[in-house]
């Protein structure tokens, strides 16, 4: 596991910052001063990468190289932070952009999202889905079958009910019909159930 990866694990509680502080450790790392820049990275790196991981799992093998691509942009842009907000928000809000960019590039991918002329209708229980991803005690269980999903499934049901995005979002950020992503969600919906009912918890 990379610096980043192993930060994230050692320091699972986030750090709370001054709006001075934030702006003091953006003119040190602009100055390329080697301390600010690694205490950069050891302040936001716990939640980048746990946000990282829950949202690619169980691409595990994926996460770090996201998770450096973050900090690359973050690096990259930190002269446009204008203080309004918090520097964790900020990168936080890169982080989110850069998941996005991820699962824009995996339904992308012609085989992701089948655009059959066929309507798929949804099973009546599907409406208490987004329940499940919102409820503690349930969210273990919820994840061990998500993790057994088939991508396209898992990401967009993730894009749908984790980051709230509409089927007209994904269906405009993806370059497909919002009626071939309602069907994508269906779909996958049906086959979380499916799972769900079949799976077997300790």
């Amino acid at each position: 596991m990379n610096p980043i990866g192993q930060q994230a694990q050692r320091d699972p509680q986030p750090i709370t910052t001054t709006g001075h502080e934030d702006s003091a450790l953006v003119s040190a790392v602009l100055r390329k001063d080697r301390k600010a820049t690694a205490e950069f990275v050891a302040r936001y790196a716990d939640d980048v990468y746990r946000y990282v991981r829950c949202r690619l799992a169980p691409r595990n093998e994926e996460v770090d190289d996201l998770v450096q691509d973050i900090f690359l942009a973050a690096w990259e842009s930190l002269r446009q932070f204008r203080g309004n907000g918090s520097l964790r928000a900020w990168v936080m809000g890169i982080a989110r952009h850069k998941v996005e960019d991820h699962y824009r590039g995996r339904l992308r991918e012609p085989e992701s999202i089948a655009d059959e002329d066929q309507d798929f209708t949804a099973p009546a229980s599907s409406a208490d889905f987004p329940q499940l991803l919102e409820t503690e005690q349930l969210r273990k269980n919820t994840w061990r079958v998500m993790t057994r999903l088939p991508e396209q499934y898992r990401l967009a049901l993730i894009w749908r009910y984790w980051e709230r995005a509409s089927a007209r979002e994904i269906a405009l950020k993806t370059g497909k019909t919002e009626k071939a992503i309602e069907r994508l969600l269906a779909r996958a919906r049906a086959e979380f159930r499916k799972r769900w009912k079949d799976a077997q918890f300790s």
